[in-house]
Parts: structure tokens; C-alpha cells; sequence
């Protein structure tokens, strides 16, 4: 079973800190079993939560183990960070825990150095305090979360909602998914200008690293045939050089990046087009819709068609 810890800082917002709860406490397998063991974590026993006083059942040792951690916002969300919580954070991070925050929890988030280099959100009307505050992140109200792999933020209020389904969706799959927004009254996808789809599934590279120019290249017109040595010659660098420079920034090879930057623009057009599959294959760079069925479902346990009927 996955386990969240949920950590309460001293004036956490109680809608911020209830939504994980509620969310992941009620997912259910396709066999009936719960999804995930919740904790709520705290440093002291009892946090102020602003209009009522909070007993935590878990101290900061309540992180360790834990598969997510969710950082909510607080109502004081400059204030500094307590350094246990600050190092507890950090070696659950050395860990490879994955850590996200709701609406201002980026802040003390942020505040831990883990999203220095990265693309982070939070609500909008904190997006230009957090970005002064942390000018080494590069902050997004655009968007209702982002997802840089081991470290995820999302906006405001609701927004939180959306974040938790989608580490439903990466944890379970989109049928699980489904059933956790059905509870939460909630649409698993949702449109307006702050359109959630507009995430990072791949590990990002550091602002001004050697690979952003080429990432820039590769991510301007998908549908282009490549090849492993189209794209170091392209880079001006052998092919050998090019596979570690993505080892070392991205995590996985150029064709896998590739292959992961192409599946997501197809699920975008299938969420937000009519288009038909075969339509699809060819505007990501497919050279046929079954290398491409084949490939997304390899990628996100579901089918095309099944994709759509879910998010479409």
C-alpha cells in the first residue's frame, strides 16, 4: 500500500490539508482494498491550524518511509522553516520520496532548495512573492500543477484536487483515477485557461544547462523522423556524449525523452481534439497507429481510445 504523510505546519490551511486526506483516503482499488495509509505529521503534537487546533498523530519521524509527502499551505507562508522540518524534508528527498505542496506550501518547499532549477506553481496571487522569494525557481501561474517527476506543486484551493487525481492517475492508472474524482464530485480533467494538461512528465534540465537548447529543438515540432544520431548532430556532439549528457540531466536516454514528450502532446490532442487516432500518430511522430497504440499504452496502461473516452 502507498503511503502519504500529510505535514501540518503551524497555520496550515485546514482546506489544503483536508483534500489529500479526504482524496486519498477514500481511493479504492479495483479489488475493493484501500489505495493508500494516510498520516498527518507534525513537529510539535499540536499545530495551529488558524480556527480550530490540530493534534497530529505522527511526528516528523511519521515522514520516513512514507512513499508522498504533501506539504499544504499556510496562512504565514514566508515565515522561516523550522530546521527539522527543513532537514527531514531534505533526507526524505535523498530518499526519493516524492514531494509535493498545495497552494503556498511551495513556499516552505521552496524554501528547502529542493526546487532550485525547476518549474513550480502555487496560486496566482503568491506566484510573483514566491518568485522574488525564490528567484532560483522558476515559478508558472499559468498552470494548475506541475509535475517535475519526484517533486509536483500545484495552485490554489482546488487545485489541489487536481494534483492529488493525478498522482492517483500515475500511482493506479486513469480507472482508478476516474473512481476518485466520481467521489470527489470532481472532473478528472478540467478546462479553462489554467488547463492542468500543461504539466512535465519528464524530468526537466536545469535552466542554462547543455541539453536546453536541443530539449527546445526536439519539443518544437515532435512529428519530425529522428534518429539518435539526427539529434547529436544536431547538438554538434557524438552520440556517445549526447546518451550521458541525458543520463545525467534527464534521467532516461534522447529517444526515450522523445518517445515520453511525444505521448504527451498525443494525450493533449486526445483530451482536447476530435482528431482521430490515426490523425494523432502521425502528429506526434508516429510512423504507424499501431506503433503508436502500442507505445501509449506501454506509457500510461491504457489504450487510445480508452484514454479519451476517460479525459476527452
Amino acid at each position: 500500500m502507498h503511503t502519504v504523510a500529510v505535514l501540518a505546519l503551524d497555520q496550515v490551511i485546514p482546506f489544503d490539508l483536508s483534500t489529500p486526506l479526504e482524496v486519498f483516503a477514500r481511493t479504492r482499488l479495483p479489488d475493493g482494498r484501500p489505495g493508500y495509509q494516510v498520516r498527518v505529521c507534525a513537529e510539535e503534537p499540536e499545530v495551529d491550524a488558524g480556527a480550530f487546533t490540530l493534534r497530529a498523530p505522527w511526528g516528523l519521524d511519521g515522514l520516513t518511509g512514507a512513499d508522498t509527502i504533501i506539504v499544504p499551505g499556510t496562512a504565514r507562508p514566508t515565515a522561516p522553516l523550522p530546521p527539522a522540518v527543513r532537514t527531514a524534508l531534505r533526507q526524505a528527498a535523498d530518499a526519493g520520496t516524492r514531494i509535493a505542496s498545495i497552494c503556498s506550501g511551495a513556499f516552505p518547499l521552496a524554501a528547502t532548495g529542493l526546487l532550485d532549477g525547476l518549474r513550480a506553481t502555487t496560486h496566482w496571487v503568491a506566484a510573483p512573492q514566491l518568485a522574488a522569494a525564490h528567484p532560483g525557481v522558476d515559478v508558472d501561474p499559468d498552470v494548475l500543477y506541475v509535475d517535475n517527476g519526484q517533486f509536483l506543486t500545484s495552485a490554489g484551493a482546488a487545485a489541489g484536487l487536481d494534483l492529488c487525481l493525478h498522482l492517483i492517475r500515475r500511482d493506479y492508472g486513469s480507472a482508478v483515477a476516474a473512481d476518485a474524482a466520481r467521489l470527489s464530485v470532481m472532473p478528472l480533467e478540467r478546462e479553462g485557461g489554467q488547463a492542468q494538461f500543461i504539466v512535465h512528465d519528464h524530468t526537466p534540465t536545469p535552466r542554462s544547462s547543455e541539453l536546453e537548447p536541443v530539449l527546445s529543438w526536439l519539443r518544437a515540432d515532435l512529428a519530425r523522423d529522428l534518429t539518435l544520431g539526427d539529434i547529436a548532430a544536431h547538438a554538434g556532439i557524438s552520440t556517445r556524449t549526447l546518451v550521458r549528457r541525458f543520463r545525467d540531466q534527464t534521467g532516461t536516454t534522447p529517444l526515450q525523452w522523445l518517445h515520453r514528450a511525444r505521448i504527451r502532446q498525443a494525450q493533449h490532442l486526445l483530451e482536447s481534439t476530435p482528431h482521430s487516432v490515426e490523425r494523432i500518430a502521425a502528429q506526434v511522430g508516429f510512423g504507424s497507429p499501431t506503433a503508436f497504440r502500442d507505445r501509449f499504452k506501454r506509457t500510461t496502461g491504457v489504450s487510445p481510445h480508452t484514454y479519451r473516452r476517460s479525459f476527452g
